[in-house]
């Protein structure tokens, strides 16, 4: 007869050989793996199934499928850039001193360089969309849309109504979400834009009704790209709470960059092997997807894209460089700071190196949790002199690293290890000096809508937020 005790003891010993694969299979990071072992021991069975629908590691699937002439072109152009990098003439001087951090991306992340672009910069929802509307009016072959999170409210309507008339006239209409982040978005959502002959795509959608073993795993990226000749790249979604229409937000503050030139080419790329990973009508002649680029400006960028399906983690790498590359300033902006010791160590040494750093989160928090976890990482911070700023003036989701006023940072991965090791995320890196400065000085205005945090007040916090943010640390690499 099986008794508790017996079942228990299976139970036990189940646990006792899921903790073993977890350990000597998978080789996690050390940290995830002793998040992931105390679950399974406090959790004995919820842990179990816990994990399979969060704990799946990807890093080894070779999930993008490539045909090999595209990959053969690509990287004969990284291979010709990484030979030539020494022999670029840059159109700002002041980028010589980054071309080690060039070579790095191009290695790491196969990010071509180009410096043919103009960039615009959006600090609010309204003035992006605008113009995001207005370039869906004048398109004539494309438009590309992906999103994390689609709302079926005023914004979402609209979007979805300047689609389909493009569609209608025959443009072809290719919109790509994440069903996760999109979770409360009807079906009828898309029905016009369908019917105009648009097509729709979800990424790593549940197979099984309510059930998706890759529910970790999300496409956090937000790319629009028009014609292939102008895209757009940074923190902002599709929703009226982005227009700061949300009464719990309020003001929604983000930062968002309108591409033209030579940049476009490979956000391009990005979507089109994000598609062709979710949906079985494949984008498979890309002759006039990527039209010659003209040479709207001049600032240089790289684009750089990482995910779970690749271990090097191109854009925590980019930001490592960026903040060891500084002299003068590091000055980030993040809604979620729940870094590795890689990246705390490089701030850490950057600021007891004379170096201004600072960092600017939210003053409220929008997920109790992960902020929990980003404030408890603030000390340590403080007491080697970084300042830290809680931004009042509504919500800041801005994902923005400007360093020595040359070189910056705009675009979806915040500094968390969600970004970092579980999203597929895509920043561009911007290598001109203008664009640089321009923000810096948001950031500087955005510092007078926020409070300089001191170590004195961190100190006197209340002992159940230490308690909370305690709790919330021992979770970070799981977060």
């Amino acid at each position: 007869m099986v008794t508790t005790q017996h079942l228990y003891s299976l139970l036990f010993l189940f646990n006792l050989l899921f903790a073993a694969t977890v350990i000597f299979l998978e080789r996690r990071n050390v940290g995830a793996t002793w998040a992931w072992l105390m679950v399974l021991f406090f959790l004995p069975g919820v842990g179990f199934i816990l994990y399979l629908f969060l704990g799946q590691n990807l890093s080894r699937r070779k999930i993008y499928k490539i045909k090999e002439e595209q990959r053969e072109f690509v990287e004969h152009l990284v291979e010709r850039q990484k030979r030539e990098i020494r022999q670029i003439h840059f159109h700002d001087p002041a980028m010589i001193h980054y071309q080690d951090m060039i070579y790095m991306n191009l290695s790491s992340g196969r990010s071509l360089y180009t410096q043919d672009n103009r960039v615009d910069i959006f600090t609010e929802g309204s003035a992006k969309f605008e113009s995001l509307f207005a370039a869906i009016r004048e398109a004539k072959h494309h438009i590309h849309l992906m999103y994390y999170i689609v709302k079926d409210d005023g914004l979402g309507r609209r979007l979805i109504r300047e689609l389909e008339a493009k569609a209608r006239e025959g443009v072809r209409v290719r919109f790509l979400y994440d069903p996760i982040g999109s979770s409360g978005l009807p079906r009828r959502y898309f029905r016009p834009l369908l019917e105009a002959g648009g097509k729709v795509a979800a990424f790593f959608p549940s197979k099984i009704p309510y059930i998706n073993l890759r529910l970790n795993y999300r496409n956090h990226r937000k790319l629009a790209i028009v014609d292939g000749s102008c895209g757009y790249i940074g923190g902002l979604n599709v929703g009226d709470e982005y227009l700061g229409l949300d009464k719990r937000f309020g003001h929604w503050r983000d930062t968002h960059l309108k591409v033209c030139g030579g940049g476009v080419f490979q956000m391009q790329m990005q979507f089109v092997l994000d598609w062709n990973l979710s949906s079985a009508d494949h984008i498979s002649d890309l002759t006039a997807y990527f039209p010659a680029a003209g040479h709207p400006g001049q600032v240089g960028m790289q684009i750089v894209a990482s995910g779970p399906n690749n271990e090097k983690e191109q854009i925590k790498k980019a930001y490592i460089k960026m903040i060891h590359a500084a002299r003068q300033s590091v000055w980030i902006q993040t809604p979620y700071f729940v870094p590795d010791e890689s990246l705390m160590t490089a701030l850490k040494m950057a600021a007891l190196s004379g170096v201004d750093v600072r960092l600017m989160l939210p003053g409220t928090p929008d997920h109790p949790l992960v902020y929990w976890a980003s404030t408890s990482y603030l000390g340590e911070l403080l007491s080697v002199g970084v300042k830290c700023y809680l931004y009042r003036n509504g919500f800041l989701h801005a994902k923005t690293i400007v360093v020595d006023g040359r070189i910056a940072s705009v675009g979806t991965a915040n500094i968390d290890l969600r970004s970092f090791k579980l999203n597929f995320e895509v920043n561009a890196v911007l290598y001109d000096t203008d664009t640089a400065v321009k923000l810096q000085r948001i950031f500087a205005d955005d510092q007078n809508d926020s409070e300089l945090l001191t170590m004195e007040q961190y100190k006197n916090r209340p002992l159940y937020k230490r308690f909370l943010e305690s709790c919330a640390r021992l979770l970070s690499p799981i977060l």
